[in-house]
């Protein structure tokens, strides 16, 4: 094993410190959470990072002829710079929070289904016996099947749900409980509800729009738990107002956070949260192990898990 990389850790001190006792005995230079992260010291060869500060990276940024390889701790990799996915190995966090996003997706599904809000008793007067959905027999629709897709699919089939699912690669084999489809529309058309978690590409800015909207199933939930420009914020509202769409959950938007005053927030249809669903597992342990094993094939020269393709953008 090569000895002594030199290591910019851009997440936290613990990090920083248990990236240090690894067998390599690397230098670890701790520039946490920095406002303007593309500024890197010099003489890094790995940076491990996080930041959405990056958004904010110049049009003209190069990384350093010296860094070699990129370790974010997302998923999404849509808020770096092309120039640092193109020059460099970048590897990601694909998968990590797969688990907490899940859950949310079924507290967002159950919370509209059993009404939770509305049926809260505070009175006597509020002993009442409205009418209750469930989840066993509903459609679920997927646009997007990654890690964080099989997640939610294996969830639902103990629910009882069906499965209707549309993904950009082939299918080599279907799991228990799956139908395959050909497009996000043929999925919002048969959906109760439809979870958003492709991965956010040129391809697929704006794929949730007005088009497909239209061709809803009526009284459509919609859940966006990916990114915020796979919807068309506009069509969203209309389709509320005209009935195409009967709820949207999203954790995620555009802009995040939504100016004060924003009409998604008025709207009596939908429930914003900010951008958590990936919160409540323990994330930071199974990205140091990802990392660390990532480190010793580096270094020993063999592959890396969990790389980003440029040219698919995730």
């Amino acid at each position: 094993m090569r000895k002594n990389p030199v290591i910019i850790n851009q997440v936290s001190a613990e990090l920083g410190a248990a990236i240090a006792a690894h067998p390599s005995a690397p230098v670890v230079i701790d520039q946490i959470r920095p406002e303007r992260p593309w500024e890197l010291p010099e003489g890094g060869e790995i940076i491990v990072t996080n930041t959405s500060a990056w958004r904010n990276a110049p049009s003209d940024f190069r990384p350093p002829p010296g860094l070699k390889w990129v370790q974010t701790e997302t998923a999404g990799v849509d808020i770096y710079p092309e120039a640092l996915k193109r020059d460099c190995t970048m590897t990601c966090g694909r998968g990590l929070t797969a688990v907490p996003i899940a859950e949310f997706v079924f507290a967002a599904m159950l919370r509209h289904e059993k009404r939770l809000e509305e049926t809260r008793a505070r009175a006597e007067a509020d002993w009442t016996r409205p009418a209750i959905g469930t989840l066993y027999g509903r459609k679920l629709g997927l646009i997007g099947f990654g890690a964080l897709g099989q997640a939610i699919v294996h969830r639902a089939v103990a629910f009882g749900m069906d499965v209707l699912v549309t993904r950009r690669g082939a299918w080599t084999e279907v799991p228990h409980g799956v139908t395959p489809c050909t497009s996000a529309t043929e999925v919002a058309a048969q959906s109760d509800h439809l979870v958003v978690a492709a991965p956010l590409t040129a391809e697929t800015v704006g794929m949730v729009d007005a088009k497909l909207l239209a061709q809803a199933k009526p009284g459509l939930h919609l859940i966006n738990i990916s990114r915020g420009p796979l919807v068309d914020q506009q069509a969203l509202l209309n389709g509320l107002d005209n009935g195409d769409v009967g709820y949207a959950t999203l954790d995620v938007t555009t802009p995040e956070p939504l100016p004060d005053g924003h009409a998604l927030y008025k709207h009596p249809n939908v429930f914003i949260s900010p951008h958590i669903s990936w919160m409540g597992g323990e994330n930071s342990g199974l990205f140091l192990g990802r990392f660390l094993d990532n480190l010793t094939a580096y270094l020993n020269g063999t592959p890396l898990q969990y790389l980003v393709d440029p040219e698919h953008g995730y």
